[in-house]
């Protein structure tokens, strides 16, 4: 029995080291979305070959890239206990209101009313399963203290308005909901289901949400691990 227990003792500090070396040591696993995000943040300029391009389509993907700069952030990441991030963060790299945010798809644009950065629009069918609506989600499309980056041609109560892929939609902010902790310059963009009603679920659970990395072409799932700068091999415009 001694044995036995030193035995199984062993195999979980071996498990430990190896986990360790992993996702702690092993260089890498240092190579995410931080490890570039900060250094781009403070000194985009000399680093604008991490950036993709706006209005690409990636590898003939069915979206356009909805905003210029890094991708920092993806699909299923985690920034603390029990949260699993719902899209893809892109930074700018400039200061607020500077970097447009386009339309990456046909469909028909709503806001609602109480919404300050945030814009969703339906997509009837699916690209990549016609048939199936589904809705893509814009956020941090205003200041701190709440002041709208959104374009003038959709304010607040917009209903159904018919948006080509590449439409203006506004520019990248800083909103978080509290002035006195704003997040990075960026765009939040996730891809929400539908709830079979003709109605988006909760963009904020991620079983709510899609895998964007097949409709921008890009390996945009934390679960790959890729290799950053996320960049495109062919892209057209």
């Amino acid at each position: 029995m001694k044995k036995f227990v030193v035995f199984v003792f062993s195999v979980l500090v071996i498990t430990g080291i190896v986990a360790v070396y992993f996702f702690f040591i092993s260089p890498d696993s240092r190579k995410n979305g931080t490890t570039y995000v900060i250094p781009f943040i403070r000194n985009a300029e000399t680093h604008q070959d991490w950036a993709v391009e706006a209005l690409t389509s990636c590898n003939g993907a069915p979206f356009v890239m909805p905003t210029r700069g890094l991708i920092g952030y993806l699909w299923d990441d985690s920034f603390k206990i029990g949260h699993r991030h719902q899209g893809i963060d892109i930074f700018a790299g400039t200061d607020i209101g500077i970097t447009p945010v386009y339309a990456a798809y046909d469909g028909f644009l709503s806001r609602q009313s109480d919404w300050k950065s945030t814009l969703i629009i339906r997509i009837p069918s699916d690209p990549l399963q016609p048939g199936r609506q589904i809705w893509t989600y814009y956020t941090h499309l205003a200041d701190p203290e709440g002041n709208s980056l959104i374009a003038v041609d959709f304010p607040p109560g917009t209903t159904e308005v018919v948006v080509k892929a590449g439409t203006l939609l506004g520019y990248q902010g800083n909103f978080s909901g509290d002035p006195l902790n704003p997040v990075g310059v960026h765009l939040h963009f996730s891809i929400v289901k539908d709830n079979g009603s003709g109605k988006y679920l909760n963009e904020l659970e991620i079983a709510n949400t899609l895998d964007p990395s097949p409709y921008l072409g890009l390996p945009l799932n934390k679960n790959n691990r890729p290799n950053f700068p996320i960049k495109c091999e062919t892209n057209t415009q």
